[in-house]
């Protein structure tokens, strides 16, 4: 089946400070934070990494507010600059302003989604409503607003080059989204508004891990769990062990409402269990039930667009994307709901069709889907899931397939650094050489699921690139699969494989990143372009030259048989109605959760979603949502309220542009070279409509993702 990952990139929304203007240090900060804190100075590993084998979560509330501190006067001093507005004094003295806060705050978005303890969760909650006052204290200072916004107006006649224009044009239009223009009541009202919101977001995280963690199915019999590898039993009693279980089995939960097991679970009632654990995880009427605090979330978005003028938060939150509009969302929306749900109702028919030949007594259900549509999948291409795992041990995915295509495309080189600290014993280094053999970033790799860490996969910066800051990109990868019991190989599934491919193609956005002003550089884009590189990275996964190069028995070095590879091939469009649907449900839930008029009720939240999807025709009963609104981290927490759309619409980018490459010679290093150049190092120096224009030489076009889709 091909994946579609749909995960959070870069983190917590309440941290507004954001880690992609990484750099050097002010030395006001060492009046207020203390020698012995690790930030006090900057990083004197390479690439100026974080040394994690030196720091403490106890280190960050201090170095959070001596960060604060220290900006607040920094961008007093450039409001207040009696001079002419000029470029250099106002837009670079910004770039260049909060740079300790920035550091933090990026190592900080890392520990408290991929290696949480109770104090980075308490902390999350506490700092948060903080660094949004702090961007208030930016984004709605009239003085700073009126030099911004003089830069802007006289853009024209300062002979800026291409990428300063860009940035001026970036900061003038971040003003006024955040509402520079308000009355001086209203923005006071606003900073209410922002800092709720802010603390209601980070309330809602640690609701939702304290959920997940809750959430697992444990068992007591192992003859429950049949169908499950011996390597996936001894994964569940290994985890059963580390929470002081002994004799029992753990199924953790990952953040969609499926599962993985429940492909392989024989045990009808163990197959609801797990589902229904999953589907009901923040909604148990205890200290973990997510809904009173996204109801309120939802509302005081609504109150926020009201004040800023929009007609509702989707409207407010679209301005800076390629999309603009909801309604040019929900038009793109409307064009696959209608193909998605009709190929859906036939391969429900289908597995109907084989439960009842195996007298199953039973109508289709959506802890069943995956378990009968495996079978299907087996008798129609006579493929089994099991029978190629072997063949995908994840690090050498990583290093014979992943890293091989990098090379093969863009000439890059990798040498993994085991003397580089890491923060978790699982995590790996490694340095990335250009083709020249210029050292040019770091990158880390953290690909098993632990219980102190978000459910997903995500790629971010703990350093982001800059020539103004003279810093090169340390970029990390973070995924959740199931870790093997020790001694055993890691092996994945060619899902898996396409979702490791994808986050890769995130980092390669920001390895590649050549930007003078860390603010516009590397994947800092919109949301609706940003998947649009990682996207595109997947279809490297089944290229002929690459899969071969990876795709080898982990025992015995042995390719994977030409007769297997055809049926991944054939079967690479099955389930894709199911797959789609899913996807829309919850992309349509996004947009309709954003688009509550101001001055509605509190919404109820079951409620809400099951007119929203019956609106859209998106309520088969046997596809439910990939997120069920209670568990949609994406919009509640991430940064992707009414964005989530946005996976689909990069979905129609990557492959309108990887039809390019199909038709201009596939893997050379020619095209990969001229993608790098186009744009994979262009962050958001330029229009990113006229980048993908560039590029494919028109519009996107939508055909060739109807076409991968195998909907056309």
């Amino acid at each position: 089946m091909k994946l579609r990952l749909f995960l959070p990139l870069v983190g917590m929304v309440a941290m507004t400070a954001s880690c992609n203007n990484i750099g050097g240090q002010s030395a006001n900060n060492m009046d207020t934070l203390a020698a012995s804190n690790p930030f006090y100075s900057d990083s004197k590993l390479p690439f100026q990494t974080a040394d994690f084998d030196h720091l403490k979560s106890t280190d960050f509330k201090p170095a959070f507010e001596a960060a604060i501190k220290t900006q607040q006067a920094e961008v007093v001093k450039i409001a207040d600059n009696t001079e002419k507005p000029t470029f250099e004094n106002t837009l670079v003295a910004l770039e260049k302003s909060g740079l300790l806060l920035r550091r933090v705050n990026c190592v900080f978005n890392l520990l408290v989604q991929a290696n949480f303890d109770t104090i980075l969760q308490k902390l999350n909650e506490e700092i948060a409503p903080k660094l949004t006052a702090n961007t208030d204290a930016i984004y709605l200072n009239t003085k700073l607003f009126k030099r911004v916004e003089t830069i802007y107006n006289e853009r024209a006649q300062l002979k800026l080059d291409s990428e300063s224009v860009r940035l001026t044009e970036y900061y003038y239009l971040k003003f006024k989204i955040a509402g520079a223009g308000l009355s001086d009541a209203d923005k006071v009202t606003l900073k209410a508004i922002n800092g709720e919101e802010a603390s209601l977001s980070a309330k809602y995280t640690n609701q939702l891990n304290a959920a997940n963690k809750a959430g697992a199915l444990v068992i007591t019999d192992s003859t429950e769990l049949d169908g499950l590898s011996p390597g996936e039993l001894a994964a569940a009693a290994t985890a059963a062990k580390t929470a002081g279980m002994n004799g029992k089995w753990k199924i953790s939960l990952q953040n969609t409402t499926q599962q993985p097991a429940l492909k392989s679970l024989k045990n009808r009632a163990t197959r609801q269990k797990l589902f229904e654990a999953s589907w009901n995880r923040a909604e148990k009427n205890d200290s973990n039930d997510t809904r009173a605090t996204i109801a309120r979330i939802a509302e005081i978005r609504s109150q926020k667009a009201k004040l800023l003028g929009l007609p509702n938060f989707a409207a407010w939150q679209l301005q800076d994307q390629m999309a603009k509009t909801p309604e040019a969302v929900d038009q793109f929306l409307s064009k696959l709901i209608p193909a998605a749900t009709a190929k859906a109702k036939g391969e429900a028919a289908e597995i109907q069709a084989l439960i009842d030949q195996q007298k199953g007594g039973f109508q289709l259900q959506p802890w069943d889907w995956d378990f009968y549509s495996e079978q299907v999948r087996k008798a129609k291409f006579n493929i089994d899931e099991n029978e190629e795992k072997p063949y995908f041990e994840v690090f050498n995915v990583l290093q014979n397939g992943i890293f091989y295509a990098a090379n093969q495309l863009y000439g890059i080189t990798f040498k993994e650094r085991k003397d580089i600290p890491v923060y978790q014993k699982d995590v790996r280094v490694f340095e990335v050489f250009d083709k020249d053999g210029t050292s040019m970033a770091l990158f880390y790799c953290d690909y098993f699921q632990r219980d102190n860490k978000n459910g997903g996969a995500w790629m971010d910066n703990l350093v982001v690139q800059s020539k103004l800051l003279g810093t090169k990109p340390v970029i990390y990868n973070v995924c959740n699969f199931t870790k093997p019991a020790e001694g055993e190989p890691a092996l994945i599934s060619y899902g898996d494989v396409t979702t490791m491919f994808h986050e890769f193609g995130h980092g390669l956005h920001g390895i590649f990143a050549s930007q003078q002003y860390p603010s516009i550089s590397g994947a800092n884009t919109a949301r609706d372009f940003v998947e649009f590189p990682s996207q595109f990275n997947e279809h490297w996964a089944m290229d002929p030259q690459v899969f071969k190069h990876y795709a080898t028995h982990y025992k015995t070095g042995a390719p994977m048989p030409q007769a297997l590879v055809d049926k991944i091939k054939k079967a690479a469009t099955f389930n894709e109605g199911y797959s789609l649907t899913e996807i829309l449900g919850a992309a349509d839930l996004d947009m309709q959760w954003h688009k509550i008029a101001p001055g509605s009720p509190k919404q109820d939240i079951d409620k809400f979603e099951a007119q929203a999807l019956k609106d859209t025709h998106l309520d088969l009963p046997q596809v439910p949502t990939r997120y069920r609104s209670s568990y949609f981290l994406h919009i509640w927490s991430n940064g992707y309220a009414a964005g989530y759309y946005a996976y689909l619409w990069t979905e129609m980018l990557d492959d309108d542009a990887f039809d390019w490459f199909k038709t201009h010679g596939g893997l050379t290093r020619e095209n990969g070279d001229r993608f790098r150049d186009i744009v994979l190092s262009r962050g958001n120096s330029r229009d990113l409509s006229q980048m993908f224009r560039d590029f494919t030489g028109h519009e996107p076009k939508i055909e060739p993702m109807l076409e991968n889709r195998g909907l056309k």
